[in-house]
């Protein structure tokens, strides 16, 4: 292990890296049964057949960052890009699961191209600082919009589009079977954010936990036939059910069925196919390396394990690692592996080498195995987590100079178009468009350069092209 990871090299020693590494997955657990439950609702693939693809890819992601960087992070699905494929890709543009996942297989290639290359840096300097720093805290609204939809909190209206869920017990013709789980939501975000104030390692996951357990004690007393309603239909998955279905739903479906866009251009044309094949891509491949950039940088900080020069150590193998993983996300038949935020918890509990990327993949496989004790987890439950991961991602706005409307205008509409269209890449073209406007008409129109024109243009094509 000294070999391999230099602890005294870093300062640290076997327990710490292992306890760190357990804090890691703690903190970042909940993405198997949310991302699971997200992946469901496309119905051509089973909860426990994502369930694995996703336990699997933390893995490999895992494993790779901490033997290639040397670096105490770990990989999963990254929430918001599963949003942006369940949401967006499938349910927004009609493509099928199959489909989507060649997009996140060319991510994945295209990422390490980048990073190969060192074209990487050429394309981060092509989206203005503005879009980049609002980018996450739109991801973050759209994410927790889902959340409330999940869990019943907000809901259609024919007038106002979206509407609050009415509570009324007595008079509005609700019951309480039909609130009771939204209430468990809310009091599990409570709980999740008290958690967290309080610095308590593993919060999100211990408030879904909580929230589950609330939820399945509230409705056995007070919910008539709620065993064979709530409880029943997920209690007759077996332990090797999920595996199962992995092998026949999900992996390896990017190469048997991926490719064959035929259904989708034989509705929507060739042209449409073309552009939002390449924005499609192009959103994912951005969405991706800001993401990654920004939590490498973030955790990497937290432990004061950045370089002199104020360098990510080995951040080219962090993010080869990374392509890589999402590259193998796409075959096991999940979306976008990315580096995870909540790494930064293991961190800040002493983590310094790949050991405790180690030690966080060793819980990750062990969890491989517990598909029928997740899918216990109501989508209730899973909803708040949603909701706080929202929280969290909204941090960035801060950074965000709202005196100046040049650097505003792009930021707010990057933030706003993603929850109220319901797609990702929606904020990112109209910060981008919005951004090139505003320099053209303010006379700065050098200042805008060649990779931010050619990615405004395909962003508008698809406006223009596709809908």
């Amino acid at each position: 292990m000294e070999k391999r990871f230099h602890l005294k090299e870093h300062g640290t020693t076997v327990r710490t890296e292992i306890m760190a590494g357990i804090t890691t997955f703690m903190a970042m657990a909940y993405i198997l049964m949310v991302n699971a439950g997200m992946f469901a609702e496309l119905s051509v693939v089973s909860y426990g057949a994502v369930y694995i693809a996703t336990a699997i890819s933390a893995v490999i992601g895992t494993v790779l960052i901490g033997l290639l960087s040397n670096l105490p992070l770990a990989q999963a699905s990254g929430m918001g890009l599963n949003a942006f494929f369940v949401y967006t890709v499938c349910f927004g543009f009609g493509m099928s699961y199959a489909n989507a996942l060649v997009l996140v297989l060319v991510d994945g290639l295209v990422f390490v191209l980048l990073t190969v290359t060192g074209l990487r840096k050429m394309i981060f300097d092509a989206i203005p600082k503005a879009v980049k720093t609002a980018i996450s805290a739109g991801i973050g609204l759209f994410i927790a919009f889902i959340g409330m939809q999940n869990a019943g909190i907000v809901e259609a209206n024919q007038s106002t589009l979206v509407n609050l869920r009415s509570f009324n017990v007595f008079t509005g013709g609700i019951t309480w079977a039909d609130i009771f789980p939204v209430l468990i939501t809310l009091m599990a975000v409570f709980v999740i954010g008290a958690l967290s104030k309080k610095k308590v390692k593993g919060a999100v996951l211990w408030g879904m936990l909580g929230g589950a357990i609330l939820y399945y004690i509230v409705g056995f007393i007070t919910v008539p036939g709620f065993y064979e309603t709530s409880v029943a239909p997920n209690l007759s998955s077996d332990f090797f059910g999920a595996f199962k279905d992995f092998g026949s739903m999900a992996f390896g479906k990017v190469f048997t069925e991926g490719f064959d866009f035929s259904a989708y251009i034989a509705a929507n044309g060739e042209t449409n196919f073309i552009v939002t094949f390449l924005t499609s891509m192009l959103a994912f491949c951005m969405v991706d390396m800001f993401d990654t950039l920004g939590t490498l940088y973030g955790a990497c900080a937290t432990g004061s394990l950045l370089t002199k020069e104020g360098n990510v150590p080995n951040m080219d193998k962090a993010m080869l690692a990374d392509a890589i993983a999402t590259c193998c996300g796409a075959v096991c038949g999940t979306s976008t592996v990315t580096t995870f935020v909540e790494s930064s918890s293991g961190v800040a509990e002493g983590g310094r080498t790949g050991l405790a990327s180690m030690a966080t993949a060793a819980l990750f496989f062990i969890a491989m195995f517990l598909a029928p004790v997740a899918q216990l987890i109501p989508t209730y439950a899973c909803a708040a987590a949603l909701i706080y991961v929202g929280v969290l991602m909204m941090a960035n706005v801060k950074d965000i100079e709202w005196s100046d409307p040049a650097t505003a205008v792009p930021a707010f509409l990057t933030i706003a178009f993603m929850p109220l269209t319901y797609n990702i890449s929606y904020g990112i073209a109209f910060g981008l468009i919005s951004y090139i406007f505003i320099k053209i008409f303010t006379g700065k129109i050098k200042e805008i350069n060649v990779g931010t024109w050619i990615i405004g243009i395909l962003f508008t094509l698809m406006f223009f092209l596709t809908h």
